[in-house]
């Protein structure tokens, strides 16, 4: 007897199919498919991810094995590994890509007001890449070294939420500040990044689009001051400074004054040198903004531990970036769901909860609420404040 819809059918039941579906039909998917839809092979690839299957073997025995089921997941198409792995190395990768940022266009609105530490009205986006080590002969398209591939991940992380709200994926080689000129600017929000970011003529275009942008500067700097403004050294400042840029090249690209921050961390024992193109807030106030740079660090450390996007069902390029787009996919819609529902648990322990239940028919609110959570002794150090809630 039918006693509702199992777990997994209730977690696709938030995805905005009608935007799948248009997807597909921009980018041909379903073109000469006859019985493995893009829609199935996206089912395949999300089960994968929330139940943490190892192989397209482990993902093939798993769902055959669940035969009678496969219907009420949504899944059409006969499962089969040779089937999976040639839709991943055929269709297109940006129609998961584009999904996944309709996804994200979903989780920025309801992340909207989420607090992230700062009473600031703007919007504060952290920018960062990690690094993927890749085995050279399989992955001979992803450029890095002489005996080693590796791809990139490039993000730009909202940290009201920590929604990934600019993703790209490149090859080894590439170096982090040429994806500066690939942000389109929101005018009035603040872009916090490391050194590797340093680049004056792209930093400008901040200026000039009316954002703004806090990065650690180098220690070559050459610069002349202009003003010293008053500080309270017990809060760790060493100084706030009105600065022009005085080097050749650096003048030349940005002719603006800046503002130069230094500030020493009692936690870290560092001292640490700061340049933005904001001379209204506070200077403790950017050093704290930069502080939470680091939640990036620690979105990029949660998904290599929970997603799988270090270890590849496919070695072409179109195979790795579907797989990795599906995984952000998944990682989004479950943000969605958690708030949505508002759930108090933490993201780990809602994929370990789904991971072991995804074909039982329990209603997913009372699975996800009916055990305190709250009282195991299982400490995770270093969540995400997405993770914490």
């Amino acid at each position: 007897m039918n006693t509702g819809k199992i777990v997994f059918a209730q977690l696709m039941a938030y995805l905005p199919l009608h935007s799948f579906r248009r997807l597909v039909k921009r980018y041909r998917g379903d073109r000469k498919v006859k019985t493995f839809s893009c829609l199935d092979q996206y089912l395949c690839m999300a089960f994968a991810q929330l139940t943490f299957r190892e192989s397209l073997r482990d993902i093939e025995v798993c769902l055959r094995a669940v035969q009678p089921k496969l219907y009420h997941m949504g899944i059409r198409g006969k499962v089969s590994r040779s089937t999976l792995a040639k839709a991943n190395e055929k269709r297109d990768w940006r129609i998961y890509a584009d999904f996944a940022q309709a996804l994200i266009h979903i989780a920025s609105k309801l992340y909207r007001d989420e607090d992230f530490g700062l009473e600031l009205k703007e919007t504060v986006y952290a920018l960062d890449s990690t690094t993927i080590d890749l085995c050279l002969s399989l992955f001979l398209w992803a450029n890095f070294r002489q005996k080693k591939s590796a791809i990139k991940l490039h993000t730009l992380l909202d940290l009201r939420g920590n929604i990934p709200s600019f993703i790209r994926i490149t090859d080894g080689k590439v170096h982090d500040v040429n994806i500066l000129d690939e942000l389109i600017l929101e005018a009035g929000a603040f872009y916090v990044m490391d050194r590797a970011y340093i680049d004056f003529a792209r930093l400008y275009s901040f200026a000039l689009n009316q954002a703004f942008f806090v990065i650690r500067a180098k220690s070559n700097l050459q610069f002349r001051r202009l003003y010293s403004h008053p500080i309270d050294k017990s809060t760790g400042l060493k100084c706030d400074q009105t600065i022009v840029l005085t080097g050749f090249y650096q003048k030349k690209s940005y002719p603006e004054k800046l503002r130069r921050i230094r500030f020493f961390d009692a936690g870290t024992q560092k001292e640490f040198t700061f340049l933005t193109n904001n001379f209204s807030l506070p200077a403790l106030t950017i050093a704290q903004i930069y502080k939470y740079r680091w939640q990036v660090e620690l979105f990029f450390k949660w998904i290599k531990q929970h997603l799988r996007i270090k270890a590849f069902y496919g070695t072409s390029e179109n195979a790795v970036k579907t797989q990795i787009w599906i995984a952000i996919s998944v990682y989004v819609l479950i943000a969605i769901i958690k708030k949505r529902l508002k759930l108090k648990i933490s993201l780990y322990t809602f994929l370990q909860i789904v991971s072991v239940s995804a074909f039982e028919k329990t209603p997913i609110l009372q699975l996800l609420t009916e055990t305190d959570y709250n009282n195991t002794t299982q400490q995770i150090g270093k969540q995400l404040n997405l993770f914490d809630l």
